[in-house]
């Protein structure tokens, strides 16, 4: 017998003894005959995350981070800054069929940081300033906004701006980030913290008839992820093996940016 416990729980209301689990359970229960606890019931959202299905996956927001890019887009092209859509909106724009879930992306030039934000206060949305000294971050329709001076710890420029090329974003018209720009920008905010070569590959397949991969593999072979990368897409035949394929080469996909 365990010398802690109190012989008289151990009994029913008639005198029959019965286990000690099943006192305790009669002590929960109240006055009566011993009942065994249930089980506590398990909320729906744990059950769907063990289950794997679809509620318990994030919500689809490419509509409204389309609906919140063309808002943005407007207020900086009625405003005459230069500026880019970068991101994943901009892979998008490019036609390739990414399912947009954070948040839209712009890259501005750092003197022009005043005014964009100063613009877009004036049409109702939101600015939050972060810790960070490279973006600025801005709310609107429940979407964020990042408006970025610095591209993977290079700065917005405006030879990177003048090379965007004027696509629809859904239905309005805007300057987005062109296709070697954007596969250099991504590549080279790969880190040991941070590499999914996932989500850049479907980008890399889709845009490598327009990627000048000579000037992507020249800005990115001091970064041991991107040429990991580049790597990969030899193994998997998106580009040509032994040599960068450019706009001159002749074996492979590749060639200089262009709609």
């Amino acid at each position: 017998m365990n010398l802690t416990e109190d012989p008289a729980a151990r009994r029913s209301a008639n005198g029959e003894a019965y286990p000690a689990s099943a006192a305790h359970d009669h002590v929960l229960a109240g006055a009566g005959s011993p009942e065994p606890r249930k089980a506590p019931r398990e909320a729906p959202a744990a059950r769907g995350a063990h289950e794997g299905d679809a509620a318990a996956l994030p919500p689809d927001h490419t509509q409204a981070i389309l609906e919140t890019t063309k808002q943005v887009g407007a207020v900086l092209k009625a405003l005459g800054c230069p500026f880019a859509l970068v991101g994943g909106v901009a892979a998008y724009a490019h036609g390739i069929p990414v399912r947009l879930q954070h948040d839209t992306d712009f890259a501005v030039r750092r003197e022009d940081a005043e005014a964009v934000t100063e613009a877009l206060r004036e049409n109702g949305i939101r600015i939050v300033e972060p810790p960070e000294d490279w973006l600025v971050k801005a709310r609107s329709g429940g979407e964020e906004i990042d408006l970025i001076f610095s591209l993977a710890g290079q700065p917005v420029t405006t030879e990177l701006l003048d090379r965007a090329q004027t696509l629809p974003v859904d239905s309005v018209h805007m300057p987005v980030i062109a296709p070697t720009d954007l596969l250099v920008s991504r590549l080279l905010a790969f880190s040991e913290h941070h590499c999914d070569f996932g989500t850049l590959l479907p980008v890399a397949r889709g845009l490598r008839e327009r990627v000048d991969w000579a000037r992507v593999r020249q800005e990115t072979k001091d970064a041991p992820m991107a040429v990991a990368f580049l790597y990969l897409l030899e193994l998997l035949h998106v580009l040509p093996a032994h040599g960068p394929a450019g706009p001159s080469g002749s074996s492979g996909p590749g060639g200089a940016d262009h709609g």
